[in-house]
């Protein structure tokens, strides 16, 4: 997935944002994917419709490009540091400090959840539970989309970003199959490609972009 650790102790993934604030921003807020999958969304949504970006990091670029598009935005990140830039960036969200395996939300209660990466440095377990949590939180007729660095792995210890972190993913194939038979949803696309962050300390990653719908109450499709 990325450069070998380095035999430090892994930090926790509050630990690692808080350590790297804006630098996150600067190597990894550019992904052309991540603001066409949102152009993507927001182009199917209507005005005010509720949006949840978890692991909302600084606030840019989604909850800026969904509040920009009209969407009434709640961000929550695990990080207090990134909650704070966040807050600071774009004040016409609302943003927590929470962990999306503690939010409390009720079912339906978002027309559509982004989940950009944050879901890396759990178990393969945490991960699959958070992704049907999500999937309940969206309303009838709504959209999940998320991203992720497909590997077949499962805790294991990598560099990142000249930190120690422990990470866990899935196949293109089992993430997929996640969505369509765990979560319930209609994956409608599904992409990979390939990203070089702006850091020096980083390597080319693959990046995993799915776009999914939770059928409606009359069982119709989307797109």
């Amino acid at each position: 997935m990325r450069d070998e650790g380095a035999g430090r102790k892994p930090l926790s993934a509050a630990e690692l944002f808080d350590d790297l604030g804006m630098a996150y921003e600067r190597a990894f807020g550019h992904l052309p994917e991540q603001s066409a999958a949102v152009d993507w969304l927001t182009e199917r949504l209507g005005a005010g419709a509720r949006v949840l970006d978890v692991g909302s990091g600084t606030g840019r670029p989604v909850a800026d490009r969904l509040v920009r598009a009209g969407c009434a935005v709640t961000g929550i990140d695990v990080s207090g540091e990134m909650v704070g830039l966040a807050r600071a960036q774009v004040p016409g969200a609302t943003f927590e400090q929470v962990d999306v395996r503690d939010y409390d939300a009720p079912p339906g209660g978002f027309d559509a959840v982004c989940a950009f990466f944050p879901l890396l440095m759990m178990s393969r377990a945490e991960a699959s539970a958070a992704l049907e949590r999500m999937a309940d939180w969206v309303a009838p007729g709504g959209y999940l989309v998320t991203a992720t660095v497909p590997a077949d792995v499962d805790g294991v210890e990598i560099e990142f970003m000249g930190r120690p972190v422990r990470v866990s993913s899935f196949s293109v194939e089992e993430y997929v199959r996640t969505l369509r038979e765990d979560c319930g949803l209609d994956v409608l696309r599904h992409e990979v490609s390939v990203f070089r962050p702006d850091d020096e300390r980083a390597v080319p990653e693959e990046h995993l972009f799915c776009f999914a719908r939770r059928p409606d109450r009359a069982g119709g499709g989307g797109s």
